[in-house]
């Protein structure tokens, strides 16, 4: 996995099966298709963009760059035919003395499920420490989404806590269970998730 910079911002992240960028109003089209396609998959989980003012709306609010984000989204698009995969965005990124931001996620149903989010979620971390110069990221799961239990659980994040009535999606306020990762622990469980992505 590398970093690969480009002019405009170095956010174009290249993995071995999947690579991330921020999002682009070009993306409208093809990523309003897959949050329909994927309505099933996020029921009562998350709420994607499914209209053209909302996309806008978060390529408005996600992209920026790096050194003064408060704010930031990266799309999960497939090595071999740029399919979207998924997405990760950071939000409430906080400097100063706390240095934390927090993390949110979710894949698009066609190819959920074949190991692209591990991938993309270690090279976000990457970013995360290397490149926004973070302390530690904060990743909030309802208890009954196991697939993304098991993902955070699998990259390493330390559960540390349960949040009643949360966060409210879909018109209703949802437990949370609290995980973080701080970059000192990502130093050395990185190079375990890495093997494990070359194995998949």
């Amino acid at each position: 996995m590398s970093i690969m910079p480009t002019r405009k911002h170095p956010a174009t992240l290249e993995g071995n099966r999947v690579h991330l960028r921020m999002p682009r109003r070009s993306d409208q089209r093809a990523f309003i298709a897959q949050a329909k396609q994927s309505r099933t998959l996020h029921r009562g989980w998350v709420q994607a963009p499914e209209t053209p003012g909302a996309f806008a709306a978060y390529v408005e609010r996600y992209n920026a760059a790096p050194a003064t984000a408060r704010h930031l989204g990266l799309l999960v698009l497939r090595n071999d035919d740029d399919a979207l995969a998924g997405v990760i965005n950071f939000s409430e990124i906080v400097r100063g003395g706390f240095q934390s931001a927090y993390v949110g996620y979710y894949a698009f149903a066609p190819l959920a499920g074949e190991g692209y989010m591990t991938e993309a979620f270690a090279l976000a971390l990457d970013f995360a420490f290397r490149t926004l110069r973070l302390h530690r990221v904060e990743a909030n799961v309802q208890p009954g989404n196991r697939r993304s239990l098991a993902l955070v659980e699998r990259l390493g994040f330390a559960r540390e806590g349960f949040s009643p009535r949360y966060v409210k999606i879909a018109g209703r306020w949802r437990d949370h269970v609290r995980y973080a990762m701080l970059v000192e622990n990502w130093r050395t469980q990185r190079r375990r998730v890495r093997r494990a992505i070359e194995s998949i």
